[in-house]
């Protein structure tokens, strides 16, 4: 592992004891050491280590995101969404699309990736070690399997954007740094997430999700790997467990799903990244700031393009699309999820006075650009800087387990009555009209893929999804953004489906760990 090494590990240690230590105005502890013999002595001790392990997912990431785990970010490596500006650096480095320049060895974003899962993984890794020292019973059982869960977490985003990485498991305490330690191949570090989340589904309680990691979270993510492993038929028996459980369904608000309160008591969130009014919120109301004032998010035209006419048809088809009137009588997410011109505070817009308008040539808004509405509350007025929001970074919800469960029966065994089922159930909760019957398994695939990508426009799915269904660089590269710029194009190549390892990473571990081809 090596990251940062025993400096790391130092401060895992440092942060887990100043949380647990109550103050004094005599401090015996010798101030240049640090020693477990201070730590592990009651259950308070478990509470405090376990939110360590969470903690990590509101680590920074490179740029402006207030987490790393700010979804909509995400979209700007895809077709779905980009930047009108450069910032310098982070998710900003992706505004004008994906280009040679992020996937270098010294990009700030990935590298905040491939460090803090590590992070995680150490500080994870020494809570399993060492948590039966204070916890026994059914405590002690789901304790561990948040920690098994939280591991299977952070080590599947290792293997989805770095494919072969170090797989450690045992106490950062005991590793020997001053031996360096090879890559596992992809194949061995998924295997290691699916044993994890075993461990987590029979351990976590089956019930709702309110905050903490339960046994439907850990076997959403179990399905999520299964799918990216193309084991179709294992991916959709276990869908249909949690399908035929009951414990999760559909928001009846589509919008609800990603903002408070009605975020608190959605039926349909599985795992999420939690934040809470007044000490735990987006820095700069993150969100609002980076999509509206920064546009750093904006969607494309063929984004757009891509949803149904409100009567399910194309729009060169449809009788109820007037030509003319392109952002009327559409799929009702369309407007869910993006602002247009003409819209105002009436319709969401959250800008007054200068901002009144989402229009071209209002405060550098230009044809061709849809800011986001997904995720914005819509109680909010003109944020600015200092602007405070805690609407929760939604990671996992029960739509995108009906839509894998479809997709993975669909390529086992090709549509059924059960995959039609699952699929429109997803679109009926927007009102729009169910497939049409008797598809062939190929066509199918193909309004799963359209399902997919307007169920979940501006939450971070739709690179991993293109990655996974082989097709990312035949989408991605040469793309061009918005029509009326022809010669902006997106660049993508083929080894870009492995990031590269950080260099400073590739140095410390040199020869053993190599870095991934193409870099």
């Amino acid at each position: 592992m090596n990251l940062y090494n025993k400096y790391i590990l130092m401060l895992i240690m440092l942060s887990v004891m100043l949380a647990s230590c109550k103050k004094s105005s005599l401090n015996l502890d010798p101030p240049d050491k640090l020693s477990t013999q201070n730590f592990w002595k009651s259950e308070s001790d478990a509470d405090l280590a376990l939110t360590g392990c969470y903690n990590f997912l509101y680590t920074s990431g490179g740029g402006y995101s207030t987490s790393q785990y700010q979804v909509v970010a995400w979209d700007n490596f895809s077709d779905n969404s980009y930047g009108q500006y450069n910032y310098g650096g982070g998710t900003s480095a992706l505004s004008s699309g994906i280009t040679a320049g992020v996937f270098d060895t010294y990009n700030l974003y990935q590298s905040s990736y491939y460090v803090n899962n590590y992070r995680a993984i150490a500080s994870i890794n020494y809570f399993l070690a060492n948590v039966d020292k204070v916890l026994t019973g059914d405590k002690l059982k789901q304790y561990k399997a948040e920690g098994y869960f939280l591991r299977a977490f952070n080590y599947y985003w290792l293997a989805v954007l770095y494919g072969n990485v170090i797989i450690t498991t045992a106490d950062p305490f005991t590793l020997d740094y001053n031996k360096h330690m090879a890559k596992s191949s992809r194949a061995d570090v998924l295997k290691l997430v699916e044993a994890d989340l075993d461990l987590a589904i029979a351990g976590l309680p089956d019930v709702s999700y309110s905050g903490h990691a339960v046994k439907g979270s850990a076997q959403g993510y179990k399905v999520r790997a299964l799918l990216f492993e193309k084991k179709y038929t294992e991916a959709a028996a276990l869908a249909n467990q949690i399908i035929t459980g009951g414990k999760f369904s559909l928001n009846t608000s589509y919008p609800g799903n990603f903002y408070k309160p009605a975020q608190n008591n959605s039926p349909e969130i599985m795992f999420s990244v939690k934040y809470q009014l007044p000490n735990l919120s987006h820095q700069d109301n993150g969100i609002s700031v980076s999509l509206q004032r920064w546009k750093g998010e904006l969607g494309t035209q063929d984004l757009v393009n891509e949803y149904e006419a409100a009567d399910g048809k194309d729009t060169t088809s449809s009788a109820v699309y007037v030509k003319g009137k392109p952002y009327d009588n559409r799929d009702p997410r369309m407007r869910m999820t993006l602002f247009f011109p003409g819209d105002t505070k009436a319709q969401g817009w959250p800008f007054t006075g200068s901002y009144a308008v989402g229009t071209p040539g209002k405060d550098s808004w230009i044809v061709g650009y849809y800011p986001v509405k997904k995720w914005l509350d819509p109680t909010l007025v003109d944020p600015d800087y200092g602007t405070k929001g805690d609407n929760d970074f939604v990671l996992l919800r029960y739509a995108d387990i009906l839509l894998m469960y479809a997709e993975a029966q669909n390529e086992a065994a090709g549509p059924d009555a059960s995959t039609y089922n699952a699929i429109n159930l997803v679109r009926a909760r927007v009102n729009m009209p169910a497939l049409s019957a008797g598809l062939s398994q190929a066509q199918f695939r193909e309004k799963i893929r359209h399902e997919r990508r307007v169920e979940f426009a501006m939450e971070g799915i739709r690179y991993f999804d293109l990655r996974r269904w082989g097709i990312a660089t035949q989408k991605l590269n040469g793309f061009v953004q918005n029509p009326l710029f022809p010669n902006v194009k997106t660049k993508y190549a083929d080894n870009y489906e492995f990031w590269p390892i950080p260099q400073p990473e590739i140095d410390r571990n040199s020869p053993e760990l190599v870095q991934n081809p193409g870099y």
